[in-house]
């Protein structure tokens, strides 16, 4: 009896056991989630997560929340134009229509000024700079000079460089300056104090440009007047030396006399051969003997004069043909060079370059920056990243020396 009794206990516990299946999987669940509880606990805290998620994540929330500046970006766009164009071929300008051509030479100089220390120093002339990024407009964070920033002249360039950008379009050519600052009033006169100071580099090249044109044409008209003067004394000393006007002229007019003189000789010796034929002993024989010696004489020293030794009309005529023809030269030269710097005031009349604003410097009423809300999952995205790499590297750790 007792031993049945038994076994109808155990069967009961066997049927009770069996009959409720469900029980058991509820109690087998429950179980686990009571092991998630200590192993969520346990991450919190674990140093590491500590550390490398809960801690930045938490400092990232005070400083974009609480800690963060405001930072206001004023616009300026503007574009440099030249009154005077080149003028492209038909061929030209279909072969470059295809293509995307960069900034102009003026516009390049620009973005460099504005890059430069010399638009810091003329922008920081009262120290606006300075004050705009100074201790009174941002915390020791965002600052100059702030956190491991020194106080020079070259980390204030370095500063102010990341704070002001400027763009252009390579297909509208038109320029796009950006200015960062903690104040919106700031922002914009530094905008504007660059823009002003871009304007003054641009008319200062326009007119160096114009000026050099003007100069270098104006030097050349000079030139060629000292040639025109030296030539032109040269001449006129070589005439009162000589006491020749002009060598050809009297040349044409020493042959001139030179026929007359050889008619006069011809007639002579007609009449003389006449009188030695019919009247050989005439009165008028010795005369006219005498007559054509002295023009034979003269026809003689007047050839010499034109065509003899160094003195002689013929090279007079060499030395005062090269005189003349550099005296020539040197007027033609003067009145090229004349005409030349007309031209060249007329194209620096017309070569005008100037900065036309498409779109005066904005004064933000509103901070762009930071974005708070991206900045604190970026920070949370940043951590779990370095959590899990780090993580991982102990766990391999951990399983190369076990």
């Amino acid at each position: 009896m007792a031993v049945s009794l038994l076994n109808r206990q155990d069967g009961n516990k066997i049927v009770n056991s069996g009959s409720n299946p469900l029980s058991a999987t509820e109690d087998f669940e429950r179980g686990e989630d009571r092991a998630e509880v200590p192993a969520r606990r346990s991450l919190l805290r674990q140093p590491l997560f500590l550390v490398t998620v809960l801690l930045p994540t938490l400092l990232g929330v005070l400083y974009f929340g609480f800690f963060a500046n405001d930072v206001y970006i004023s616009e300026s766009r503007f574009v440099v134009r030249t009154q005077s164009r080149m003028q492209v071929s038909p061929l030209g300008a279909l072969l470059s229509s295809g293509s995307l051509s960069g900034p102009g030479e003026e516009t390049s100089a620009v973005i460099e000024y504005v890059e430069s220390r010399d638009a810091l120093l003329a922008t920081d002339r009262d120290g606006l700079v300075r004050k705009a990024f100074g201790p009174d407009r941002a915390n020791w964070f965002s600052r100059f000079g702030g956190l491991l920033g020194g106080s020079s002249q070259e980390h204030l360039f370095r500063y102010f460089t990341r704070k002001v950008t400027i763009e252009t379009d390579p297909v509208t050519q038109v320029a796009r300056l950006t200015v960062r600052a903690f104040d919106p009033r700031d922002a914009r006169t530094i905008n504007l104090r660059l823009l002003e100071q871009s304007e003054g580099l641009v008319n200062q090249m326009s007119e160096r440009a114009r000026g050099d044109a003007i100069a270098v044409a104006q030097k050349e008209v000079d030139e060629a007047k000292d040639r025109a003067r030296q030539a032109a004394v040269a001449l006129a000393l070589f005439r009162q030396q000589s006491g020749i006007v002009d060598p050809k002229e009297e040349a044409q007019v020493r042959l001139q006399m030179i026929s007359k003189l050889q008619d006069e000789l011809i007639a002579t010796r007609t009449q003389l051969q006449q009188m030695l034929s019919y009247t050989p002993r005439a009165s008028q024989i010795p005369y006219l003997r005498t007559r054509q010696a002295s023009l034979e004489r003269e026809i003689a020293d007047q050839t010499r004069r034109i065509t003899g030794g160094g003195n002689s009309l013929s090279g007079a005529a060499v030395r005062y043909q090269a005189l003349f023809l550099d005296s020539q030269m040197a007027e033609k030269q003067l009145a090229a060079t004349v005409v030349s710097l007309e031209e060249a005031r007329a194209d620096a009349r017309r070569k005008r370059a100037y900065v036309e604003r498409v779109a005066a410097p904005s004064l933000p009423d509103y901070a762009m920056e930071p974005q708070r809300l991206r900045g604190m999952i970026a920070v949370l995205l940043l951590s779990l990243l370095v959590w899990g790499i780090v993580s991982t590297l102990l766990v391999g750790v951990r399983e190369h020396r076990d």
